[in-house]
């Protein structure tokens, strides 16, 4: 037990020393403390099976590609067209372009199943949107990174199809539908998207972000004819999820097996953002930025912006490795039951408990290691197993992508907005903070949950 929460003082006591008082850079702080957890641990001969591990991590090649994606969409211009659309439309609605990215990215990230991934593929088009009507860069990628991150808690996410297979494990007497789950997951979801509204909502005015003036929103006539090739680009990107979530169980596992559909699947954001710039350089008018010795340039100096976020991502990975082999779970499970928590000290400790741990283990891993463990616990002191299966995925995968410094999503979200690292940091505390307070109402059964 000790030994477990020690593991995690050192992680966190290393990364803040060498990020605060050292003053170097966070991919070195994390790195840093890696190589010391690898040491106190004694696990260095097992050093390549974590650079393994965390080398065949989809994520990493997703970031990658979709930076790739948004060079190629930034720099030609044809995001420029869907932008000024969004603005005629929405440009006289305070926040407007904000609203539209919790409920595009929150719905988008159910289809894609990744935080990270998802703020690539629609905070391409939402981020420069907010910026562009007036939110800070912080803001914009905080607003799209919380937004996308909801995707993780949101049918039909395959993480939520893990949280479902503990509970039926668990409490097979409790025959739990995939619907009855999927409702359940739905209607804790729907509290955490109203929080995201009313978190933008709060920001607008903290920011005094302002409508355009009448004289800046642009005619919708007159940049529909000029940008309506640019309003094509979320239909590239959402159609292809919406037809492998409508036919993965049926045409594509009858015509190419259980695993074909299952790598086909898993394949689908290395396709969209290669279908997305092939279509962009066919169709933009001006050539320049498609030709490739522009194109290098221009990914040479971008790849510069995107190395530190990889880097991060990386060694969390191995991270998360690490600590399945130093058995952090067992050792966290037996000191939380000699507490003697009741249901409130529980529902205050668990979801802090996972916030900290998100910091080096990822989502998906946390629900699948500690996810018996947490309804296990949450039960015993009389909350409802159906809802501690439902929001393992919040608990666990929402906030692993919220908390820096390794936070995928969140530093997908300051990529893309070329936000000040400190700047996005502060205000994603916000977020994290709503996120934590939410998360303890809704396990403690104050809100009406539909479906529970």
């Amino acid at each position: 037990m000790a030994s477990s929460f020690m593991y995690l003082g050192i992680m966190l006591a290393v990364i803040l020393i060498y990020f605060l008082v050292v003053k170097r850079p966070i991919y070195e702080a994390i790195f840093v403390s890696f190589i010391v957890v690898l040491t106190v641990g004694g696990q260095w001969p097992n050093i390549f099976k974590y650079i393994h591990a965390a080398l065949k991590t989809s994520t990493l090649y997703n970031m990658l590609v979709f930076v790739a994606m948004s060079i190629v969409l930034t720099k030609t211009g044809i995001i420029d067209g869907a932008i000024e659309i969004i603005l005629a439309l929405l440009g006289r609605v305070t926040g407007g372009a904000g609203y539209v990215s919790v409920v595009a990215s929150s719905f988008m990230g159910a289809l894609s199943g990744s935080g990270p991934g998802n703020v690539m593929a629609t905070g391409t088009i939402t981020i420069p949107t907010m910026k562009k009507s007036g939110f800070p860069a912080e803001l914009a990628g905080n607003i799209e990174s919380a937004s996308s991150c909801l995707g993780n808690m949101i049918p039909p996410a395959t993480m939520i199809v893990a949280a479902m297979g503990i509970l039926d494990e668990m409490y097979p007497e409790l025959n739990i539908s995939t619907g009855q789950f999927w409702i359940a997951c739905w209607g804790c979801s729907l509290w955490f998207i109203l929080h995201r509204i009313i978190m933008v909502f709060i920001f607008c005015k903290v920011y005094k972000v302002k409508p355009l003036a009448k004289e800046d929103i642009p005619s919708l006539k007159t940049v529909f004819k000029e940008g309506w090739r640019g309003l094509l680009l979320p239909v590239i990107i959402f159609v292809p999820f919406l037809l492998d979530y409508l036919f993965k169980s049926t045409f594509f596992t009858e015509r190419l097996g259980k695993d074909g559909a299952k790598y086909l699947s898993s394949s689908l954001l290395y396709f969209i953002a290669g279908l997305t710039t092939l279509y962009t350089m066919l169709v933009v008018k001006n050539k320049e930025h498609v030709k490739i010795p522009a194109m290098v340039k221009d990914f040479g100096e971008s790849i510069k912006k995107i190395a530190p976020t990889l880097a991060i991502c990386f060694v969390g990975y191995m991270f998360g490795a690490l600590f399945g082999d130093l058995e952090i779970a067992a050792g966290i499970e037996a000191g939380i039951s000699t507490l003697n928590l009741g249901k409130v000290g529980l529902c205050v400790v668990i979801p802090l408990l996972t916030c900290i741990m998100g910091i080096a283990i990822v989502g998906s891993s946390m629900v699948v290691v500690f996810g018996s463990i947490f309804i296990a616990l949450f039960a015993a002191v009389g909350v409802n197993p159906l809802l501690v299966a439902a929001m393992l995925p919040c608990i666990c995968g929402v906030m692993s992508n919220m908390v820096p410094p390794i936070a995928p999503a969140f530093l997908a979200g300051v990529s893309l907005s070329g936000a000040d690292f400190s700047k996005a940091v502060k205000n994603d505390i916000w977020w994290i903070v709503g996120q934590y307070l939410l998360e303890i109402i809704v396990l403690l059964g104050w809100l009406p949950i539909f479906g529970v």
